[in-house]
């Protein structure tokens, strides 16, 4: 054992602690190690998920279109397009070949493009529903089969506040349309598959500040928000993770958008 980690007995399980100079994490040795599925996970709410379970000490399955490789060895990394089935397949397949299950899935691959209605291409349009329904439809469907298996899973999506809030300043029709179309898909598998076990949420953030969004529109996204200021990654991440312990949480759109949904 690793010089500065220890056992101790916790509830009835054995748990590994393990210190180091970032704190101590907990690994419990006497339960089967969970598995979370990420999507879009090569940066921004994506890689900080991917940190965020393994410290809970998840195994993982990351996937993203350029998803490099990790020299940990309960992360898999996938590289492939969500929009394609195959990916999905590839993933899927990943999760039970390396570690036998699947207990949540993170739809957080997603594409956001802010234009006027009539200026929205054919092009933005096969991109937006490609990624924010096609790939929710293929990895979605592929993961809840593996967890009704299971008899539990939970699957949480990433939507927008747009979609309760609109905003004249941000126009976003396929945002809504696509974004939209995965909150009401949320409370109708939520409602689906309560009874088998699987729990289904989502997350609507309002603005963020991820690699998409430069310091120079600060100020200016801070304003759309009736608490003053942009949320951080951290604030999605704990989010997904008080809906993953949320027993009794499903079918619900939790809304971290710093009160922007209340109105502004």
């Amino acid at each position: 054992m690793p010089c500065g980690d220890y056992l101790s007995m916790i509830g009835g399980i054995l748990v590994l602690k393990e210190q180091s100079a970032t704190g101590t994490r907990n690994f419990e040795m006497g339960a089967a190690q969970k598995v979370a599925v990420i999507t879009g996970a090569s940066q921004g709410i994506g890689a900080a998920l991917v940190k965020a379970y393994r410290d809970r000490n998840y195994g993982l399955v990351a996937t993203a279109r350029s998803m490099p490789p990790s020299s940990d060895d309960n992360i898999v990394a996938v590289a492939g397009d969500i929009t394609e089935r195959e990916t999905a397949v590839r993933v899927i397949n990943a999760a039970m070949a390396r570690f036998g299950r699947i207990d949540t899935l993170i739809n957080n691959a997603g594409v956001f493009i802010a234009k006027p209605f009539a200026e929205y291409t054919a092009a933005d349009y096969a991109t937006m529903v490609g990624v924010n329904l096609t790939g929710f439809f293929h990895i979605t469907q592929l993961a809840v089969a593996e967890m009704e298996r299971q008899g539990a899973g939970h699957v949480v999506q990433i939507t927008t506040t747009l979609v309760d809030h609109a905003l004249a300043a941000v126009p976003s029709v396929l945002a809504s349309l696509t974004k939209g179309g995965l909150a009401a898909a949320t409370k109708s598998l939520a409602t689906e598959y309560a009874r088998r076990g699987i729990r289904v949420n989502a997350v609507a953030p309002g603005v963020i500040k991820t690699p998409m969004h430069g310091p120079e529109t600060y100020a200016q996204l801070a304003a759309l928000h009736p608490i003053g200021h942009m949320g951080e990654i951290g604030d999605i991440v704990g989010a997904i993770l008080y809906l993953e312990d949320a027993s009794f949480v499903t079918g619900d759109i939790l809304h971290v958008d710093g009160g922007q949904s209340a109105g502004h």
